[in-house]
C-alpha cells in the first residue's frame, strides 16, 4: 500500500483567516492519523500565511506518526528543522506573491547550498527530501546532492484537462520514477491530486507516499476529515490494484 502523508496546512489558513484558534492544525492531523494518514505534513512558509512556529512544535510532539516537514531551502529555515528535528524535511521552492507552491527546486542551479543542507540534516538523523518537476536533469542532481528521495510535482498533470496531456505528464512521471529507483532515490508524488485523479498515479511502480493536503481539507468541509481520507485512501488502492 502506498503510504499517505496529509498536509494540513490548510486548516491553519481558516483559522488565520480569523486570527484566532479554530480550527486546530493539532487536533485536524489526530484526526487524519485516526482515519489511517501513514504521516502528516505541514509547510512552514517564510511569511508564516497559515503554519506557525508554535504549529510545528506542537505537531513534532504530539501527533503518533511520521512528521514531514516542508521548508525553503534557507538559512531560517534550517535551523528550525535542526532544533524540530522532524522525521523527514522536503525542500520546496518559495516565492512571496504565489498562491501555491507553482513548481518544483532547481536543483541544478542550487546544488553546493543543498548538498551541505542534506548533510546538516542527515547528521541529525532527519530524511532529506527534494520536491521536484519529473525532469531527469532534475532527478541526476538530486542524487548528486544525496537526497534520501524526490518528490515529483504532479500539479501539471493534475491540472491538465485532455488525454493527451495527461498521457504525456503520467509517461514523464513514470519514466523518471524508474530512473529516480534506479539511482537509489525514494519516490514520492504530490501537488493538485485529488480522489479523481490520483489513481493514475497510484499505479506507477516505484511512488512509495502520497503527499495530499487542499483537497482532503476541503472535501473535508463537506464529509469530515476523516471521511475525505478513507475516500482518498480507497482511491489509492484501486490505483495500486492496476500496477503490473
Amino acid at each position: 500500500m502506498i503510504k499517505l502523508f496529509v498536509n494540513i496546512d490548510h486548516v491553519a489558513t481558516v483559522r488565520e483567516a480569523r486570527k484566532t484558534y479554530h480550527p486546530d492544525p493539532l487536533e485536524v492531523a489526530l484526526l487524519a492519523e485516526k482515519a489511517g494518514a501513514f504521516g502528516i505534513t505541514a509547510h512552514l512558509r517564510e511569511d508564516r500565511r497559515h503554519i506557525q512556529d508554535k504549529d510545528i512544535k506542537l505537531l513534532k510532539n504530539n501527533i503518533n506518526t511520521p512528521f514531514n516537514l516542508e521548508l525553503a531551502a534557507i538559512d531560517e529555515m534550517l535551523d528550525i528543522a535542526l532544533e524540530i528535528k522532524p522525521f523527514q524535511v522536503s525542500l520546496v521552492p518559495e516565492k512571496r506573491m504565489e498562491v501555491t507552491t507553482e513548481g518544483g527546486l532547481n536543483v541544478c542551479a542550487d546544488e553546493d547550498n543543498l548538498l551541505v543542507i542534506g548533510r546538516k540534516l542527515k547528521n541529525k538523523g532527519i530524511l532529506f527530501s527534494l520536491f521536484i518537476d519529473p525532469l531527469i536533469e532534475q532527478v541526476n542532481a538530486a542524487h548528486r546532492v544525496q537526497a534520501n528521495s524526490v518528490e515529483f510535482n504532479t500539479g501539471t498533470y493534475s491540472e491538465s484537462n485532455n488525454i493527451i496531456d495527461i498521457k504525456k505528464h503520467l509517461h514523464s512521471i513514470e519514466s523518471m520514477s524508474v530512473h529516480a529507483s534506479s539511482l537509489g532515490l525514494r519516490v514520492f508524488a504530490g501537488h493538485g491530486l485529488t480522489k479523481n485523479n490520483i489513481q493514475n498515479i497510484a499505479a506507477i511502480p516505484g511512488i512509495e507516499e502520497l503527499n495530499i493536503g487542499h483537497y482532503i481539507v476541503s472535501r473535508s468541509i463537506y464529509v469530515g476529515i476523516e471521511r475525505a481520507i478513507k475516500e482518498i485512501l480507497d482511491s489509492i488502492q484501486t490505483g495500486f490494484n492496476l500496477r503490473v
